[in-house]
């Protein structure tokens, strides 16, 4: 089993809902992806990362590049790891008040699209391939990894912090968390 990092962005510049729909990092989202390519780096190096993936949205970009540029690679955008789906009938208003019914609920139960328990198992399968790579992604991307390990069907099962940093484990075929990331109270809810 080699290891694998899933890193929630850093701090944006706007919160979701706000008037730019993919904001890039402030200045304390600037400092703490510096802070978890620090510690990445200082994992020995039989841990340490060697491939780094992000979203396609500018936050995990932007988190992901000081680890990319440390590492010597590209970063790699794989949109399975990106946000959640919103069904196509909402705007961007609508946006917060269908996430926060999300959260309240269970996988097979989010109103959308698609089938977001799938959804959900689409994310996980994604990160199968990925050992030994630091993957930066979203908070309820985080949460359908983190929900599906655990067989906990309830969407929201953990709140990591902006690059908090969870640990997990893989062979190829399956994953295994090994430890979750940092958990605070952030503008998510």
């Amino acid at each position: 089993m080699s290891r694998l990092y899933l890193i929630r962005h850093g701090k944006p510049a706007a919160v979701w809902g706000e008037a730019d729909e993919d904001p890039g990092l402030d200045e304390a989202g600037k400092a703490q992806a510096n802070a978890a390519r620090d510690y990445l780096m200082s994992l020995p190096k039989a841990d340490r990362p060697t491939r780094v993936v992000s979203s396609p949205l500018r936050r995990c970009r932007e988190t992901a590049m000081p680890t990319a540029e440390a590492l010597g690679v590209e970063v790699e955008i794989d949109p399975l790891v990106g946000e959640i789906p919103t069904p196509q009938a909402l705007n961007a208003e609508q946006r917060p008040a269908w996430l926060k019914s999300v959260f309240q609920g269970r996988w097979k139960d989010v109103e959308g699209d698609l089938d977001y328990d799938a959804w959900r198992g689409d994310v996980v399968r994604a990160l199968y391939a990925r050992a030994g790579t630091a993957v930066f992604s979203h908070y309820v991307a985080i949460n359908a990894v983190v929900s599906q390990l655990a067989g906990d069907e309830r969407v929201l099962v953990f709140r990591p912090d902006h690059t908090s940093i969870t640990t997990l484990e893989t062979d190829g075929e399956r994953l295994t968390l090994v430890e979750q990331g940092r958990e605070a109270s952030t503008q998510v809810l």
